[in-house]
């Protein structure tokens, strides 16, 4: 017997619905040489010793997975360091996705990882060293890591900005003495070995840099921009060393390499900078929640920090005070500013019992709150995480710039050596064809590649959590530019969503009194929005309601019950008239005109059915409703609606909006069904619903929008959520899909022709190294200023 410790094991499992799927597991892992298995069905986590010389632990997830269930994958992200440009986020990706059971992807703009991993198969510490295999560093990112990694940040910022000062200080006299040239000095006005000096330091001190991230990404089996820095500036640099070693009758380019190091060195700053404000939205969305919160603990108001703070506990809010948490009102009136989680620039009138939350600012009055959700709970802290997610993810358009990238500084090198040996060939200078060569490895710039479409995703992505637009990843920001047909549910989206009773009109010789008894005393057992109209109206009216027994509902149609002993229905008028209920078509017909629902009710005493008389319910459009549809109408949107009312009802609300195409009397079972008809017609459709009731129809569309209600949203719906309950939101966000998408185009143009025009005018000696370096220096510069443009960009409510 092996005498050799078992290793021991723990994964987390998804899909058991009973013990009996922990005891199948539990057989199929105990089956396998040198396990032990144990599976707890009610924390779902399965317990395995084994022995690895017999069993891996990818038999172990495949044993799992053959049960019919799968190992719960848990996400990550890494902080990654030594990352200089596009090449390089390519090599760390293809390092983490080898191994198995791991899917990553690459933010080359926060140099960031999100890595899915099957936890117990792959550790955050493998994952980490898989990293620094490929010849990096990497940290994982935790809750508190922001203000860690910013401070980070700004301490390499500092010490870069250091650097490049001397380098300049070292470089300028070589630069002037060049300058010299065009006035008709002589060029080696500087002796050469103070020229060799001054280069010296600016080659090997600051430039180590580029040769430690040559070394790195060489050794990881890739080469990124550093290869092609390091190779340029020390062909130029040991060429001229060479010469001023042997006392050669040759010109020196001493210049051309500190200067390259120097642009390089002072482009890398700039871009530095302009990338930390593409996530400036999320900072400012961090730095609005209070560091402390004032919370009443045995009779006594106490000043703690937000971070201890607890669900129950009662917190303070003074005017002018940010919420440090999400509660409830339990005292006090006052106004709250929700624009930074909204955009929604009016405050919002709170009191007791209304929803607070973390980061919105009390304009007035003392507010006295109980804590309902706290830390990484809050529905900020939730904006925060989903605004991250989609800046993390990679839209389908960058795909192209990724292949390239991953290819792009080999093809340099091999068009540089090409260069030097056919100028060479040709013009028998090997000078000339040096400078040529150098010409081309300096002037290619893989980062602007890299960073046009994350830098332009980020900042979209950043503006949209300002205006209450959430966007889940940069997939769904790409398709909602592709949109053709937009579908709108009609209840709570082109209306408010809160219907009310209008008309009661009674047959025969009933009050309305006690028509709207006996149908609120029916609706009791309903949850249809309909029901809460009628039951609030009976409030309002102080009736009491009457027991009802052998309650029934209809899907759609209506519902029966006894009240008393007497059986009464309660529905649409087409329900009741299959029922054999004689009908006033007169008067349905002119309540469904004006947009009205019509609720029949009616009694049957034996075989004696009989009229009670009728409710109008209506629902609100909203007041930015008409506004919208014309507006996403104007941007060559067609809006169809789709309601459970009737087709007169349905005809009366599109003519008010605007809306030449609705589906009438669909019943929510139907909704997806009518998107997928919609989108079999080959244009790219679009659905809005509620995010909760129309999930279906949501999940059958190109493109969804859960449409919120105030800040108080189910976020994770949809793969777009509009905070506001607003269909102008809905324009919003195509439009700032379409600014970012023109941003990405915009970048990858830029970066495709400075590319193609740049390297075959170096390699024809049409351009300097040093004006070479520049251009690389700024291509990338100019590729994420061009994304921070969009910060311009303005909703239309």
């Amino acid at each position: 017997m092996n005498s050799q410790p078992l290793k021991h094991l723990e994964l987390p499992i998804e899909g058991m619905t009973c013990a009996a799927c922990a005891a199948r597991i539990e057989k199929n892992l105990n089956k396998l040489p040198g396990v032990e298995a144990t599976v707890n069905f009610a924390n779902e986590k399965v317990q395995v010793n084994y022995d690895e010389n017999q069993v891996n632990t990818g038999a172990l997830v495949k044993a799992i997975e053959k049960s019919g269930f799968h190992v719960t994958p848990r996400t990550v992200q890494l902080q990654l360091h030594k990352m200089t440009c596009a090449a390089c986020a390519g090599h760390i990706e293809k390092a983490l996705n080898q191994l198995p059971g791991v899917t990553a992807t690459v933010n080359v703009a926060t140099e960031t990882a999100r890595v899915n991993f099957a936890p117990g198969v792959i550790t955050v510490d493998r994952l980490i060293q898989a990293v620094v295999d490929a010849g990096y560093d990497a940290t994982e990112i935790s809750e508190s890591g922001h203000a860690e990694e910013k401070a980070r940040r700004l301490a390499a910022y500092q010490a870069e900005l250091r650097l490049f000062w001397i380098s300049a200080v070292l470089t300028l006299p070589l630069v002037l003495q060049m300058g010299a040239m065009f006035t008709g000095h002589d060029m080696d006005m500087l002796p050469r070995w103070l020229q060799w000096l001054l280069a010296t330091p600016v080659q090997f001190w600051i430039g180590r840099r580029f040769y430690i991230g040559a070394w790195h990404s060489l050794r990881g089996g890739g080469a990124n921009m550093d290869v092609l820095v390091a190779l340029g500036t020390s062909m130029a640099y040991c060429f001229s060393a060479v010469v001023t070693a042997f006392e050669l009758d040759q010109h020196v380019y001493f210049e051309a390499s500190a200067a390259i190091i120097t642009l390089v060195l002072l482009g890398k700053l700039m871009e530095a900078r302009a990338k930390g404000k593409t996530s400036e939205a999320i900072e400012a969305l961090i730095r609005l929640q209070p560091k402390t919160a004032r919370v009443e603990r045995n009779g006594k108001i106490l000043e703690i920090p937000a971070s201890s703070l607890q669900a129950g506990d009662v917190f303070i809010v003074r005017p002018g005070e940010n919420l440090p948490v999400d509660g409830v009102v339990i005292e006090g009136n006052s106004s709250v500013n929700e624009s930074m989680l909204t955009g929604e620039s009016l405050p919002v009138g709170k009191q007791a019992g209304a929803k607070v939350f973390a980061a919105t600012q009390n304009v007035n009055g003392l507010l006295k709150c109980r804590a309902t959700s706290v830390g990484a709970h809050t529905q900020l802290a939730a904006i925060i995480h989903l605004v991250e997610e989609a800046q993390g993810s990679k839209a389908p358009i960058q795909r192209l710039a990724d292949t390239i990238s991953g290819i792009f500084v080999p093809v340099v090198v091999v068009i540089s050596l090409l260069t030097l040996g056919i100028t060479w060939w040709l013009t028998h200078a090997f000078v000339a064809a040096l400078i040529h060569a150098v010409a081309v490895l300096v002037i290619a710039c893989p980062c602007a590649l890299g960073l046009a479409t994350p830098t332009a995703i980020m900042v979209g992505t950043g503006r949209g959590a300002q205006i209450g637009v959430l966007v889940k990843n940069a997939a769904a920001l790409e398709h909602a530019e592709k949109i053709q047909t937009l579908i709108v549910d009609k209840t709570g989206t082109l209306t408010e969503g809160k219907p009310e009773v209008t008309d009661i009109i009674p047959a025969n010789s009933i009050s309305t009194q006690e028509l709207l008894q006996t149908a609120a005393s029916l609706e009791q057992g309903s949850e249809h929005p309909l029901a809460r109209a009628v039951l609030d109206s009976a409030q309002k009216q102080q009736l009491a309601l009457h027991t009802v027994t052998d309650f029934s509902a209809i899907a759609g149609s209506g519902i029966t019950a006894r009240v008393n002993g007497v059986e009464y229905l309660l529905g649409s008028p087409k329900y009741l008239a299959q029922q054999g209920i004689a009908l006033e078509e007169k008067t349905i017909i002119t309540l469904q005109n004006e947009g009205k629902t019509v609720v029949a009710v009616a009694s049957i005493a034996g075989n004696n059915p009989q009229l009670l008389g009728y409710l109008a319910i209506a629902d609100r459009l909203r007041a930015t409703s008409i506004k919208a549809v014309k507006q996403l109408q104007s941007m060559g949107i067609d809006v169809v609606m789709l309601t459970g009312d009737n087709a007169l009802t349905a005809a009366a609300i599109a003519e008010k909006t605007g809306i030449s195409h609705y589906r009438a009397e669909v019943l929510p079972q139907d909704k997806a069904a009518e998107v997928a008809k919609m989108k079999s017609s080959g244009k790219f459709t679009a659905m809005v619903g509620d995010g909760i009731n129309d999930a279906p129809a949501l999940a059958a569309a190109d493109v969804s929008f859960a449409i919120g209600a105030g800040s108080d949203v189910a976020i994770e719906t949809a793969d777009i959520t509009l905070i506001r309950n607003d269909l102008m939101s809905v324009a919003d966000a195509i439009s700032l899909s379409r600014a970012t998408l023109r941003k990405i185009r915009q970048n990858l143009f830029f970066a495709f022709v400075y590319n193609t025009l740049g390297i075959p005018l170096a390699a024809i000696g049409m351009l300097n190294p040093i004006i070479a370096g520049a251009a690389m220096a700024m291509s990338s510069v100019s590729v994420v200023s061009n994304s921070l443009l969009l910060k311009r960009w303005q909703a239309y409510h």
